[in-house]
Formats: C-alpha cells, sequence, structure tokens
C-alpha cells in the first residue's frame, strides 16, 4: 500500500479529531477523568500550534495523524534546545497495522533532521507496549531521568533518538 505523508487540512479535522480519540480509548489511554479526549479532540489548535501531518492511503482516506512540534511552543512536554518532538500520534483504529505510524514517525524524523535538529523526543504511556515495540525498532531509547506524569496515574516514558544529519 502506498501512503502520502501530508499536512493537514481543515476538511481533515473532523476525521483527525474522531480517530485519534477512538485509537486513545481503544488503547485505554484515556481511562480516568483527566479530559485528555477534549484536547485529543482540538485539532484545530494542534495545526495552529505545530505541524500536523496526515497519513492518506491511495483513495484519499485519512488514516492516522501526528503533530510535529518544536521546544517552547504550546505542545511541546519534553523537547529542549536542538531537538523536536512529536505528540498525539494516532492512526484509525480501523487501519491499524497497514504502516501509517511508522510512517508518520518517519516523516517526523525527516523533518525534524531537515530543520538541523540533533534529536526527536517523545513520551509513551508505561503500559503502551506496541508503541514502545515501533519507536524501539526506529531507534528510540528511553531516558527515564525525563519520565514524568502529567496527572495521577498517567505515567509517561520519555524516549529519545539521536539524529545524524
Amino acid at each position: 500500500m502506498t501512503l502520502l505523508i501530508r499536512p493537514a487540512t481543515p476538511a481533515d479535522f473532523p476525521a483527525v479529531a474522531r480517530f485519534t480519540v477512538d485509537a486513545y480509548r481503544e488503547d485505554g489511554q484515556l481511562a480516568g477523568d483527566h479530559g485528555y479526549d477534549k484536547k485529543l479532540a482540538d485539532v484545530e489548535t494542534r495545526a495552529e500550534a505545530g505541524v500536523l501531518l496526515v497519513a492518506v492511503d491511495e483513495s484519499g482516506q485519512v488514516l492516522g495523524s501526528v503533530t510535529f512540534v518544536l521546544p517552547g511552543t504550546e505542545y511541546a512536554e519534553l523537547s529542549g534546545p536542538g531537538e523536536a518532538e512529536f505528540r498525539m500520534l494516532a492512526v484509525d483504529p480501523a487501519a491499524q497495522g497497514r504502516g501509517a505510524g511508522e510512517a508518520l514517525v518517519r516523516a517526523c524524523l525527516e523533518r525534524a533532521t531537515a530543520l538541523g535538529c540533533q534529536a526527536v523526543v517523545i513520551c509513551v504511556r508505561s503500559f503502551s507496549e506496541p508503541a514502545k515495540r515501533l519507536y524501539a525498532r526506529l531507534g528510540f531509547v528511553r531516558v527515564p531521568e525525563r519520565d514524568w506524569s502529567p496527572f495521577p496515574g498517567v505515567d509517561l516514558e520519555a524516549l529519545r533518538l539521536p539524529l545524524t544529519g
């Protein structure tokens, strides 16, 4: 299957909001009363604060999305000088296993490299084994001293991938 990675357009926002919330809910990441589903669904704000990329199949269907950010921006959580970060990577549960997640990560790595970043950092839920396997396969390593928790019971593990020009 051929995937196109491109910046999202406002026409993509409703689909991105729907499948992002669905994917996070299905993965168990929305348990508890922290309101993260509303932040995930606010696609317009994410698109304004960073670069919202989508993975699109041959038919034009949007299969996944990710928000790419730089340090000091509204959605940056971990990134420091010389680092980029991506957030809210999600693939429509009906389209998982087709390579959209990996293609979106690779697009973020390419973007960070083109911007001259030295590394990319991300957070992953402590229990999210499929995500951790993907990131490990791509070379991300755990940086436990940067782990953190935005809410009680939400434990985030920090991962980092050094980039080579």
